[in-house]
């Protein structure tokens, strides 16, 4: 797929607009729209689909989304020197593209959809990547305002996302990121697919929510996967002080011995211990 449009090629786009990739904003560019189709065909079905799109840059992905189908993409821009590029996208496809210039850490989408679901599919800046991760999965209330997230993270923070127990990579995000979502690494993307190019190999990742995660205080059950991870090669039985219970309570209730570590421990046996802290807390009230 040489073109997906007649738009001009991106690599034109940067040229005609200026667009340096700014490492301040985490930018690198994916130029090749082979991938950027690809990664939209990942969120499929377009047809009829309401996209949040985060730091389009130039809009290799958002262009890709539109010609395959999205109805509505609403595309959230820091760098000012972009939106005239996306205003140029947004005249070749009229009416589909909203164009909000502003910091995806703080856009609130809900006046915007108006209760519409959505997809989030975006080539995250990998400087707030993982940060805006955990706020798409700590929204309250749940199931979440989108239905799908199709999302490029460093390939290390993608190994992360998609991590169980008895695994390197399982932490406090895998640990949140499963317990409310499927998730999935699709594919990866080679440094030179980039400009400028990475350092690393990046991973576009797919989540979709539980429509009913394992029923637990979210609050707590972050503060038990990170009392745990804290120390993660100690045994629960020190990690867990952290909490000011007695972490031999929280094992037993997870049906484990509290000389395990926090990585063999399954997401469900950190739910059964958030439910068992939020018994104790109660109890001494």
């Amino acid at each position: 797929m040489s073109a997906i449009d007649d738009l001009p090629p991106l690599r034109e786009v940067i040229r005609q607009h200026a667009l340096s990739a700014r490492k301040s904003l985490g930018q690198n560019f994916l130029l090749d729209l082979n991938l950027t189709a690809r990664i939209a065909r990942a969120a499929a079905p377009l047809d009829d689909s309401t996209i949040v799109e985060i730091g389009p840059g130039p809009g290799g992905l958002t262009r890709a989304l539109l010609a395959l189908g999205a109805r509505r993409v609403i595309a959230i821009e820091h760098d000012e020197r972009a939106i005239p590029a996306l205003q140029d996208i947004s005249a070749r496809y009229p009416g589909r593209l909203e164009i909000v210039h502003g910091d995806a850490m703080t856009f609130d989408p809900g006046p915007l959809l108006a209760g519409e679901r959505a997809k989030i599919v975006a080539n995250l800046p990998y400087n707030i990547a993982t940060q805006l991760l955990i706020n798409w999965l700590t929204t309250e209330p749940w199931p979440p305002w989108y239905d799908m997230m199709v999302l490029m993270f460093q390939r290390e923070v993608g190994e992360r996302i998609v991590a169980h127990e008895d695994e390197e990579a399982y932490g406090r995000l895998g640990v949140l990121a499963n317990w409310r979502c499927e998730t999935k690494i699709l594919f990866d993307i080679a440094p030179s697919a980039f400009v400028p190019p990475p350092k690393v190999t990046s991973s576009v990742v797919r989540l979709k929510p539980r429509a009913e995660p394992l029923r637990c205080d979210r609050r707590l059950l972050e503060q038990v996967a990170a009392s745990a991870f804290g120390q993660r090669r100690k045994m629960l039985r020190q990690s867990l002080k952290s909490l000011g219970v007695d972490p031999a309570r929280l094992a037993q209730a997870a049906g484990v011995d509290a000389t395990r570590r926090a990585e063999t421990i399954p997401i469900s046996g950190f739910v059964a211990m958030a439910r068992e802290l939020a018994d104790i807390r109660k109890q001494a009230e």
